[in-house]
């Protein structure tokens, strides 16, 4: 398989599957972490690389080195690989969906922009989401009538902090995840509950349902519950490790145990909260999102240049939200009837929010 963004936590998990399982790995895509990248090509002899910037190819131990995106297209084209593990970030990592698509390779999607800003444009017949959260729908899913469905947010850095300091928090705190270690961008949609929009977006594409809703759990051991008509509810318990999904998403089959069971006597109670709009401005719009699934392309493109904005210290933390917001009452009207329309929305939303 071919595994895109192998550095980050995603990619890193694929590659604990990939030695468990005893898989090849035909390529390594990453960004700048080319000590970690160098360490990986050594274990898992990859026959191609690309990297992020021209400039550290020197640095990396292998003799076929590429960068940017239209190497890493063209390495999916041309790849014998029949998997593609999608775990790059943000909206670079729509191109090398919709190359996999074409070139009839499985995917294996950790990019949740792809679904958030293209869903309606996505075949999802080889497509298989690596994410506690839709893993945990679809493994509930039983032939029966289902009302409807809910995932779990742990509520992130700033779940139990005072209201009144969320607007003078620094970048370490909000990258201080309470239940994960995760990268940069993801600790800040956590913190805002912008990657749970994502989410319910992504779960309204897989599932084909608007009837999708989110809640705090604060231990991260539950990630989803099935709602049925006959008024029963199920729940997927798990450790957190996305090693679950991701075996599943590889090997569309896995009877050998992944994770140390959940000890409920161990984690003793567990505590569920509302997702309050106080806290988490951007939760205003979640109903006018899933009921216009288009506005995914504005509320991602947005959140990028905000979240840039607040790692560099160029706004506030609350600011991240109002420019969100902002942008998603100005071009509410705008949807993408091409994929080149979406690239199109994509720079017109972030010269507004840059401006």
């Amino acid at each position: 398989m071919i595994v895109l963004g192998s550095t980050g936590s995603i990619g890193v998990n694929t590659l604990n599957i990939a030695r468990k399982f005893n898989l090849n790995i035909e390529a390594l895509v990453a960004g700048t972490n080319i000590e970690l990248l160098n360490k990986q090509i050594k274990e898992f002899n990859p026959k191609k690389v690309v990297i992020a910037n021209q400039k550290d190819i020197s640095r990396v131990n292998h003799p076929n080195v590429g960068f940017g995106e239209k190497d890493i297209l063209e390495l999916i084209e041309n790849s014998e690989s029949k998997t593609v593990v999608n775990a790059l970030v943000g909206f670079l990592g729509l191109r090398p969906t919709l190359k996999a698509i074409e070139c009839k390779k499985k995917i294996a999607l950790a990019n949740k922009e792809s679904l958030v800003v293209a869903g309606k444009f996505i075949d999802q017949s080889r497509l298989s989401p690596i994410d506690s959260e839709h893993f945990g729908l679809w493994y509930l899913l039983q032939n029966k009538k289902i009302s409807s469905m809910t995932i779990t947010a742990s509520g992130g850095s700033f779940r139990d902090y005072p209201l009144e300091k969320l607007s003078c928090v620094s970048v370490k705190e909000a990258l201080n995840h309470p239940n994960w270690s995760m990268g940069n961008k993801i600790t800040i949609d956590s913190a805002t509950m912008t990657n749970k929009m994502f989410e319910l977006i992504e779960a309204a594409w897989l599932f084909n349902t608007r009837k999708v809703d989110a809640i705090i759990e604060t231990k991260s051991l539950i990630h989803a519950f099935v709602n049925f008509e006959d008024g029963s509810t199920t729940a997927h318990i798990a450790n957190a490790s996305m090693q679950l999904p991701i075996a599943y998403a590889i090997l569309e089959k896995c009877d050998e145990q992944i994770l140390k069971p959940v000890n409920l006597l161990e984690a003793g109670n567990l505590e569920f909260k509302e997702i309050e709009t106080n806290r988490y401005p951007i939760w205003e719009i979640k109903d006018e999102v899933l009921n216009n699934l288009d506005l995914g392309l504005i509320l991602n493109a947005a959140n990028e240049v905000a979240v840039s904005k607040f790692l560099k210290g160029q706004i506030g933390f609350l600011d991240i939200s109002k420019i969100t917001l902002k942008a998603l009452n100005k071009f509410n009207a705008l949807k993408a009837n091409s994929i080149e329309e979406i690239f199109e929305i994509d720079k017109e939303v972030r010269k507004y929010c840059d401006s």
